[in-house]
């Protein structure tokens, strides 16, 4: 299958390199930024163009890997070919492509992606979708020689999983930056904080999350957390944060274990 990439950035990247160590055939990769597709392009021997106007005819697929605001319009500039289009996001309606092109799908790798760090795309959750039982089809082939593990997901089904994503890497990545700025402004390392971070982590690959929360709001001890919102009185707007995210805690303890 000839392979057309439309997007450089992460995603993109990233799914450039698993297409081509798996072996599938990369014509072009499109940015309106050539240093982009040309830097791309170069490490998956494909052509790099930031027209549209030259993409090659002969692609069998195109596979939109950009921001969400922008895959609809690509979507309809690209429907004069008629070729099978997909995109990665997990959070864009399959009917943004569907609408223009009755060989639509979605792809959406449940992944965190920075074109500095290698990742085992072989690990990585692959969502798909197709507009027929025909795309579908061909979409779960491809999508089972880039990684181990593909699911059927809908697009209201993966908007909510985008949805949880956030909340489970984007939210606390935050949380991260917060640590890393109160220990800066006391003289620590974010290094501390590291081993834990990590045993965090781990914890929830075989337990669920409710299942190992520790903390002083789960252990219902009012005079740390007040001593900690004391600490936090010059800090704009994490003593709200605080005490939001520690009756969230609070919350879901109950709920999970309710006759505690």
């Amino acid at each position: 299958m000839r392979i057309t990439l439309i997007g450089s950035g992460n995603v993109a990247t990233h799914f450039g390199a698993a297409l081509k160590n798996a072996g599938h055939h990369i014509v072009q990769v499109y940015s309106p930024t050539y240093p982009n597709a040309a830097l791309l392009a170069y490490h998956i021997g494909a052509e790099a163009i930031d027209r549209l106007e030259d993409i090659d005819a002969e692609t069998d697929m195109f596979i939109i890997s950009v921001k969400d605001d922008a895959i609809e319009g690509l979507a309809q500039q690209l429907s004069v070919y008629q070729k099978l289009t997909v995109h990665t996001s997990g959070a864009t309606d399959l009917k943004a492509i569907s609408q223009y092109n009755k060989a639509a799908g979605v792809i959406y790798p449940l992944q965190t992606f920075s074109k500095t760090r290698e990742i085992d795309f072989r690990k990585v959750p692959l969502c798909i979708e197709g507009s027929d039982e025909h795309v579908h089809t061909g979409l779960n082939l491809l999508a089972h020689t880039l990684s181990l593990s593909v699911f059927d997901v809908n697009s209201a089904q993966r908007k909510i999983l985008h949805l949880a994503a956030v909340f489970a890497c984007n939210f606390p990545n935050n949380l991260y930056a917060i640590a890393q700025g109160l220990l800066a402004k006391h003289d620590l390392d974010f290094n501390l904080l590291r081993p834990l971070i990590l045993e965090t982590a781990l914890k929830v690959q075989h337990n669920l999350p409710a299942e190992v929360q520790t903390g002083p709001a789960v252990r219902n001890d009012e005079k740390t957390m007040e001593a900690h919102l004391g600490l936090l009185q010059y800090e704009d707007g994490l003593q709200a944060l605080y005490q939001t995210l520690s009756q969230s805690i609070i919350k879901l303890d109950k709920a999970y274990k309710p006759d505690r």
